[in-house]
């Protein structure tokens, strides 16, 4: 036990010590900024079936909008409600803290503030989950998860099923809206750290809806909250080198990129072993990470320990657990030389590599960060 610690401290303030301080200079000359270290809050304020099941107890709906479409209104209500009171409490802020992370980065529906049936609005979650994380000194990243008519598709935008977002102009003109909503309610929060404008619109959106929505949403967005205080965050629409002399300075200021990088959902996932993913995540991730910091501070705001299980083919016991922990640390050493990052879940029902929490007591992740506080 006492080696594995060691090890931990030996990576923590070593490579991760000088992966801050690369992060902390840009290639345009813009001034240091604290690395944020933290976990995805989710399943809480946006559902998702497979990180949350027993709120979908005795339905077969797939997502949030069909179940609380089959659910009467008061009967959607008080489910809702139960599961926000019970799912993050009081007690996963103080472990978050504990672990020496510094924020947490809160996705959410596009009902949570204004009246959009049959979805159930959540503001006193909403409120109650900063208060928390300032109790606790930790910084928000607030995420507009899902979007009207569905960004992606998948089930973590609402509703499942059709790509509408990007068909319908009333659609991102809400969309604009909603940001609108959301940066004037949270703006009395001073450990509001960023606001994500989209939540990973799909590889096929077409850039040319994409980046205006994202000047709108910008502005929008500004007219409540200070350029020095709250980053805007874009998601990278899986497409990260695509973003160059994008919303530059002077008329854009504190404007971030976010990457979701994971290993574990398609065919050539599926053709690595192990080694090759360790190589992947170390070498050419950093070297992503680098291109995107030329234009844009990156961050990695999804990332985690799963693999699908043919990338650990022939390994079992300790060959195993060792080559999650390989895996792990192989990108906790490039993510740091990013702005920051944000492992996908904080915890998961089910467990194992997708809750950053057991992935900690099982030993894949380290127990102690150095966040260094934002609040």
């Amino acid at each position: 036990m006492n080696s594995q610690l060691n090890r931990r401290d030996f990576l923590r303030n070593s490579a991760f010590g000088g992966a801050a301080i690369c992060a902390s200079a840009s290639a345009k000359g813009a001034p240091a900024k604290k690395m944020w270290r933290g976990v995805n809050l989710g399943g809480w304020l946006a559902l998702e079936k497979w990180i949350a099941p027993d709120v979908y107890a005795g339905s077969d709906a797939p997502d949030e909008y069909t179940l609380c479409e089959t659910l009467a209104k008061r009967a959607a209500a008080d489910r809702l409600r139960k599961h926000r009171e019970t799912w993050i409490t009081e007690a996963d802020f103080k472990w978050i803290a504990d672990r020496g992370l510094n924020a947490v980065r809160l996705p959410v529906g596009y009902g949570i503030l204004e009246e959009n049936p049959p979805f159930v609005q959540g503001v006193e979650t909403l409120d109650l989950a900063f208060k928390l994380a300032k109790q606790n000194s930790l910084g928000v990243l607030l995420d507009l998860h899902g979007a009207p008519g569905s960004q992606n598709g998948n089930d973590h935008s609402g509703r499942a099923g059709k790509l509408g977002w990007h068909t319908s102009p009333d659609n991102v003109a809400h969309t604009v809206k909603i940001i609108e909503g959301l940066a004037a309610h949270c703006a009395k929060y001073d450990n509001l750290i960023g606001l994500e404008l989209l939540n990973e619109p799909r590889w096929d959106v077409p850039m040319d809806i994409l980046k205006p929505y994202c000047q709108d949403a910008y502005h929008a967005a500004r007219q409540h909250l200070a350029k020095d205080k709250v980053a805007i965050v874009l998601h990278d629409g899986f497409r990260p080198l695509e973003w160059q002399n994008f919303m530059k300075e002077p008329e854009y200021n504190n404007v971030m990129l976010d990457s979701h990088l994971y290993q574990c959902f398609t065919e050539d996932d599926r053709k690595h072993d192990i080694h090759a993913i360790v190589e992947i995540a170390g070498l050419e991730w950093k070297r992503q990470l680098d291109k995107m910091q030329s234009e844009l501070w990156p961050i990695v705001g999804e990332w985690s320990c799963a693999l699908d299980p043919a990338s650990l083919r022939g390994l079992e016991g300790f060959a195993r657990e060792a080559a999650i922990r390989a895996y792990a640390d192989a990108q906790l050493i490039s993510f740091e030389t990013s702005h920051g990052w944000f492992y996908w879940s904080y915890k998961i029902a089910s467990g194992g590599a997708w809750s950053f929490r057991d992935s900690v007591n099982r030993g894949y992740l380290p127990h102690q960060y150095n966040g260094n506080s934002l609040v």
